[in-house]
This record gives C-alpha cells, sequence and structure tokens, in this order.
C-alpha cells in the first residue's frame, strides 16, 4: 500500500504539524519506539508485556518505551534507551530515526498520575540477528500496518479492566490483539498519513 511506503510517510511527516501536549512541574514524560520494517508490506515492532503486578499495561501489547530518566538528553534518547533496555535492540546502529509524532496523554488506571507520551518513529536499516527480550518483555512480535490500515486485521476482544470483563476494538498481531493506547497510537499515526483514514475503514 503506497501510502505506507517509507518515502510517503517521511513527506507526511514533514508537512505534519505535530499535537502537543501541556508538561507541567507534575506530569511525567514517557516515549516509545515506533519501528517500522519496511518490505512488501510494511511492519512494526511490538512487545508483549509480561503480566506484572502494579504494571497498568501488564501483558498488554505495546511498543518498547517508558518514563524518561532525568539523565535522557531527550525524548529520543528515552525511546532508544527504553528500547535497548527492553529488547536489546541498539537504534542507532540498527534504524534510522525519522521524527516524533503527536503527543498523547494518559492517566494510567489505577494511579493518580498525569503523563505524557511521545512516539518517536524509525525505520529499521538493517536487523540484528537475535533481540534480546528483558523481564518486562514476553514476546516481541511484528505486525502488518497494511492490514491495520486496511482494516482487514480489524477485530474486537475481550479484556478484564477495572475488575470487569469488556470488549475493545483492536488489530490482529498473531495470536494477540493492538489494543488500547498503542491502537490510540497507530490510528493517530495512520489519520497523519490520510486525514480520511477513519472514514475508509470497513469496519
Amino acid at each position: 500500500m503506497s501510502i505506507l511506503k517509507i518515502d510517503n510517510i517521511i513527506s507526511r511527516l514533514d508537512d505534519h504539524q505535530r499535537d502537543l501536549e501541556d508538561v507541567g512541574e507534575g506530569t511525567r514524560e514517557a516515549a516509545v519506539a515506533t519501528i517500522l520494517r519496511p518490505g512488501a508490506h510494511t511492519e512494526a515492532l511490538f512487545i508483549l508485556r509480561a503480566s506484572r503486578e502494579g504494571d497498568p499495561w501488564s501483558g498488554q501489547m505495546a511498543f518498547p518505551g517508558g518514563h524518561k530518566d532525568p539523565e535522557d538528553a531527550s525524548i529520543r534518547h528515552t525511546a532508544e534507551r527504553e528500547t535497548w533496555e527492553e529488547i536489546g535492540l541498539d537504534l542507532s546502529s540498527h534504524a534510522r530515526h525519522l521524527g516524533e509524532l503527536d503527543q498523547i496523554r494518559v492517566r494510567p488506571r489505577g494511579r493518580n498520575i498525569d503523563m505524557v507520551v511521545t512516539p518517536v518513529l524509525y525505520v529499521l536499516e538493517n536487523e540484528p540477528a537475535i533481540l534480546n527480550p528483558n523481564h518486562e518483555v514476553a514476546d516481541i512480535l511484528w505486525g502488518s500496518l497494511d492490514a491495520m490500515y486496511s482494516g482487514s486485521s480489524r477485530t474486537e476482544e475481550v479484556f478484564h479492566v477495572g475488575g470487569q470483563s469488556q470488549t475493545f476494538p483492536g488489530y490482529s498481531v498473531g495470536e494477540q490483539v493492538v489494543w488500547g493506547l498503542t491502537m490510540r497510537m497507530l490510528e493517530q499515526f495512520f489519520t497523519m498519513l490520510n486525514p480520511e483514514f477513519e472514514a475508509e475503514q470497513n469496519w
């Protein structure tokens, strides 16, 4: 699908006016790495987060990432450090940084935290032979963005949220489902590429 070719993504990103959130003294900043792998179908790298007590995104599909540390020189550095720590992928050696996407304000369930997350976009240029997930990561999966954008991988799944079972929309990646915050990031990305994205979905 031409809209998901890397050259088109770069062109759209260059023209895009990013949505930025207010970052106050009490706001926690975080970054995730949205890593694209070009090919016949453009894919993105996802991690399956390990089930951990106290993690509001425990067991969910996500992009690698985490909180910005005081030592991080930039939000890009946060994305790259967290990716290295979580899956052993050195983005500075294996990928090209394309830019930052729209910021998203989130309030994790069960926590009184105001957080702003910045997705940082990369294209993988040479893939390492081995990735080394740490204890926070149960699996690493590649998902077709073409299938997500076209709606062919769109699905529904029952998840347990706040002690209740609820049905949420998502995208199938293997036996897993991308939903919630990560799905929201993907759909903002698709809307940047095509402002009519939502109207074109076959869902």
